[in-house]
């Protein structure tokens, strides 16, 4: 892999990060169409360069993610079960990372999302601001995070269902799972490049960093794009993407 395919996944990762459509998913897809072997290193660059995009979002919500002690407790206790589940089957989860498994639940997510907003009705009593999350909706959109860790899944597509179903209208849905994304990824991330880091010669630094300023880059442009989408309108437009794109790629590896 050289720069200009660090490039195109760098704009790849900016662009899915923070939509239901699992970044994860689309960078696996779009290195198998471009011909790069899934070895432990592309792994870890998939994963590192995630980052970039979760800089994106510390720096549009720094006052609020760092002067607000309420939110940062409830975003601890919404990262509890990813974290401790992370921890324990990092090896497994790894092993996850195919482009079939990646194909299957962006298909299954899509008809989550469809079959969740034909029965999904605004209500005056949803949650409209971040600050009137408690800790129990906190704790199950945690939960409903810990599903992402499978490849194609899509972390922000899971914390957005989380948080719909627990009672949050849409854009405090994508907005928390905004701030959700921080200590998730910076978690997943910092010990993934722990773990891996010796394997990186020069030119996967310079890939590296590459596609770690893009995805910061285009994650600011998505950020806000996404929060003025989700404030007016629904989430099947992505569930019809993700069979779409999930058929299409079902169709290409088989």
């Amino acid at each position: 892999m050289g720069v200009f395919e660090a490039i195109i996944l760098g704009v790849l990762e900016g662009l899915t990060e923070f939509l239901p459509i699992s970044s994860t998913g689309h960078l696996i897809l779009a290195s198998h169409l471009m011909g790069i072997e899934q070895t432990s290193v592309h792994k870890s660059f998939e994963v590192s360069i995630q980052l970039g995009s979760i800089f994106a979002v510390i720096f549009l919500y720094f006052k609020k993610l760092f002067s607000d002690f309420s939110l940062m407790k409830k975003l601890a206790v919404a990262f509890l079960p990813t974290g401790i589940l992370g921890f324990l089957f990092y090896k497994h989860i790894k092993a996850l990372f195919a482009p079939e498994t990646v194909a299957f639940m962006l298909i299954a997510g899509g008809v989550v999302f469809i079959v969740l907003e034909y029965f999904y009705k605004p209500k005056e009593h949803h949650i409209h601001k971040i600050d009137d999350i408690s800790y129990k909706q906190a704790l199950l959109v945690g939960f409903a995070q810990s599903f992402s860790m499978v490849p194609g899944t899509s972390r922000s597509g899971a914390t957005i269902i989380g948080g719909l179903l627990s009672g949050l209208n849409r854009k405090t849905a994508v907005e928390f799972s905004f701030l959700l994304a921080v200590p998730t990824m910076v978690a997943a991330t910092g010990y993934d490049v722990l773990k891996n880091f010796s394997s990186f010669d020069g030119g996967d630094l310079s890939n590296l960093v590459a596609g770690f300023i893009t995805a910061f880059l285009v994650a600011m442009f998505a950020i806000k794009w996404f929060l003025k989408f989700a404030a007016k309108f629904s989430f099947v437009p992505f569930g019809v993407y993700r069979i779409i794109i999930g058929v299409l790629f079902l169709y290409i590896l088989f």
